[in-house]
């Protein structure tokens, strides 16, 4: 992905090398620019693959769709290592934030690359370009969901590049404007993609489908969601991994139970001065073990640590805590060795407890820094989600025996006896033990309207949404209102 960079970038350089021609003899034989790509397929299959680049980013979603909630605490070397995500932490953060700076630029820059190819859409026709534009479609809508989850009312632009022409002149559009445009994406590309994606990694028709119903499901649209939904199940391509264990090795990536994953590969150095560049993902690196020398594990920066509220939560006999939460004392006293075995506490904050679905494990380290380079994906949507959710639209509906047979489906893969739905607080309970970990539980508490109990300094009617970054309304002008609180 990161040769479509490399291209553009080199692209509009050499462009502006060749207009200058008194110090060049001869026109350059080619040069590409901007303005004249996209005259050939494979034009817009490398652009496409430069809108897909930006999901390389969601290690920043995950943790603090954990560290904004009660599951995780920012952790780290110390309270200035990540300032951000500790401000996050505390619930005292504001305009000023690297980090959710990051996940506003980040998502703008993968709508930008989508709409580049959405505006030269009609430059060249070939039999595959229904199936480009689907995609783009679908990444579109996935970083505006972003936006929209994390920062409510945003700019929307459609089928343009972003310039600094546009930020001056446009206005924050509401968040049913922006979810109506993701509804529009979504179900313009889902006719169009295929069923089975023809590489890892590209979106296909359930996922697509699974992400318009979770986009409806945040809005209560529940009949609707439901539709998109049964048909991701009635699609008999998706089922539950059998071991619940295994769901986030590397060894078992993009099994029956993917529905989107984000692809990562170890084979590609990275360099904390841009973590945007990474072809690695972060977080296990990040959430792993600080200065950690024994089995199994790797060392890593102490990032993302799970809280003794959420390890408390699960049943003792739940097999799904030890797969969520590494109990690193407990692991340790069970070696043949322990008292070989070494590892440092962070000044960030230190619970006992680390994020063991994405954390640094030996064997799947990727080239150094391999704080930055792991392999393993992101996992953006799993069946078990589909299954959950499906279920909440249909409790909501009133169909309570299809919600306690989709919830009873999820306990089963782990063998542990199914329970009686007899209320919504069963079925976020199920998504808690099920998805901890993995970036979801910050909106589900928002969404559900359970965030102001559960999260400590959480202030209703502020901190639903985060803050829109203080420099980018400076950028605009000041024409952007900041949200209500900040």
């Amino acid at each position: 992905m990161k040769n479509i960079k490399r291209l553009l970038i080199l692209g509009l350089v050499l462009a502006g090398i060749f207009s200058c021609k008194k110090f060049l003899t001869v026109d350059p034989p080619y040069t590409q620019d901007a303005e004249n790509y996209f005259k050939t397929p494979e034009d817009y299959d490398r652009a496409l693959v430069g809108a897909y680049d930006l999901l390389q980013t969601s290690f920043m979603s995950l943790w603090i769709g954990e560290i904004a909630s009660d599951n995780a605490i920012a952790g780290g070397e110390s309270a200035n290592d990540s300032q951000g995500l500790h401000q996050i932490d505390a619930m005292n953060h504001g305009g000023v934030n690297n980090d959710l700076r990051s996940v506003f630029r980040w998502n703008y820059v993968g709508i930008s690359r989508a709409n580049y190819i959405l505006e030269n859409k009609d430059n060249i026709d070939f039999p595959e370009k229904a199936h480009i534009l689907a995609e783009a479609k679908f990444l579109r809508a996935y970083y505006y969901f972003e936006l929209v989850k994390f920062f409510g009312d945003v700019p929307l632009v459609i089928d343009k590049r972003l310039g600094i022409e546009e930020v001056r002149t446009i206005d924050r559009s509401p968040k049913a404007d922006v979810y109506a445009q993701i509804e529009k994406d979504l179900k313009e590309a889902y006719p169009v993609l295929n069923p089975v994606a023809g590489q890892k990694g590209r979106a296909t028709k359930g996922a697509a489908q699974a992400l318009l119903g979770k986009v409806y499901l945040y809005q209560s649209k529940w009949t609707e969601a439901d539709d998109m939904f049964d048909d991701v199940i009635a699609s008999g391509l998706y089922s539950l991994h059998p071991s619940y264990t295994e769901l986030f090795d590397v060894a078992h990536e993009n099994n029956t139970e993917t529905v989107f994953d984000i692809q990562y590969s170890g084979l590609e150095g990275g360099g904390y001065g841009c973590l945007v560049c990474l072809e690695g993902n972060a977080a296990p690196g990040f959430q792993g073990i600080r200065q950690y020398n024994g089995p199994v594990y790797g060392d890593g920066n102490s990032y993302n640590l799970p809280t003794q509220d959420l390890y408390n939560f699960f049943p003792a006999g739940d097999p799904r805590r030890a797969a969520t939460i590494l109990d690193i004392e407990a692991f340790i006293a069970a070696q043949p060795n322990p008292s070989a075995i070494t590892y440092a506490i962070g000044a960030g904050g230190h619970t006992g407890y680390y994020n063991n679905k994405y954390i640094k494990r030996q064997g799947e380290i990727g080239l150094p820094d391999n704080d930055l380079t792991s392999p393993v994906n992101y996992r953006v949507i799993r069946y078990a989600d589909v299954l959950l959710m499906s279920a909440e639209a249909n409790y909501h509906l009133g169909n309570t025996a299809i919600a306690q047979t989709y919830v009873n489906q999820i306990r089963s893969r782990v063998s542990i006896p199914g329970v009686s739905v007899n209320s919504l607080d069963k079925i976020y309970n199920e998504r808690r033990f099920e998805l901890s970990g993995e970036g979801h539980r910050f909106f589900d508490l928002v969404r559900t309207g359970k965030a102001a109990t559960a999260i400590p300094g959480f202030i209703s009617g502020k901190h639903e949404v985060f803050p829109i970054p203080q420099v980018e309304i400076d950028l605009a002008g000041g024409r952007w209102p900041q949200n209500p609180g900040y």
